[in-house]
């Protein structure tokens, strides 16, 4: 099941401070920002610091955001965030894009696949769960784009049972442009996990270089598919952009 929210606000300035003076922008409570997008002027904004912050927090890369400039009478502006800077070590907000959107224009991105449920195998411990991609390339029309995607994990009712792209719930309107393939969670049996934490364990020791692991993984592919994921043992993870 996918999962939609209602749109989220947010209230911005036009900004004349640009360069290196937006430092003290920054000190005066404001965050410098940019609204770009095909077809569309680019326009230097501002943003108050706190409700930005608190924006952000609520809002995934594939959440649409009404950009509200002040003073200006017209709707407010579709766009999704595509970048965020902060402060390396302080993280604070420094910089943030938004990507404008046309609602008559399909467009791609990513939205985050959200694990549901638990499997009856690892409730029984008899296995362990190994994920694979954590998110899904979309294309589609900016009102049908969802915050995420649920994978419910309870139908992982034996070893070795897996979940792939393609057995996904994607709603009508979205193309899956990450490959039908890929595979999104799997139980793997007891074993599994003890043989890769032993390779660990060997190439962290040095006994054991990595090609030679990748190696071992492939052979077990061919002798005991059920074991040959064990190199998927560490999940995918891809920030929003």
């Amino acid at each position: 099941m996918a999962q939609q929210t209602e749109l989220v606000e947010l209230m911005a300035k036009e900004r004349t401070v640009l360069g290196k003076r937006v430092k003290l922008l920054r000190q005066q409570g404001w965050v410098p920002g940019v609204l770009y997008g095909h077809n569309f002027d680019s326009v230097s904004l501002q943003f108050e610091t706190k409700e930005l912050r608190q924006t952000l927090s609520q809002v995934g890369a594939s959440q649409l955001i009404g950009i509200k400039v002040k003073g200006v009478e017209e709707e407010p502006e579709m766009a999704l965030v595509r970048d965020v800077q902060r402060d390396f070590i302080r993280g604070d907000l420094l910089h943030v894009d938004f990507y404008r959107v046309d609602m008559t224009e399909r467009l791609t991105t990513e939205v985050p696949l959200m694990i549901v449920g638990t499997s009856p195998v690892v409730e029984r411990n008899e296995g362990i769960l190994l994920y694979g991609v954590s998110t899904l390339e979309i294309e589609c029309l900016p009102g049908d784009l969802v915050d995420g995607i649920e994978v419910d994990i309870t139908e992982l009712t034996e070893v070795d049972h897996a979940i792939h792209v393609s057995d996904l719930a994607v709603p009508a309107g979205i193309d899956v442009l990450t490959d039908l393939g890929e595979m999104v969670a799997r139980v793997m049996p007891l074993q599994a996990e003890e043989i890769f934490e032993e390779m660990l364990e060997e190439m962290e020791e040095g006994i054991l270089g990595a090609e030679e692991i990748e190696a071992i993984t492939e052979a077990g592919e061919e002798e005991a598919p059920a074991e040959g994921e064990a190199g998927g043992v560490e999940g995918k993870a891809k920030e929003a952009r």
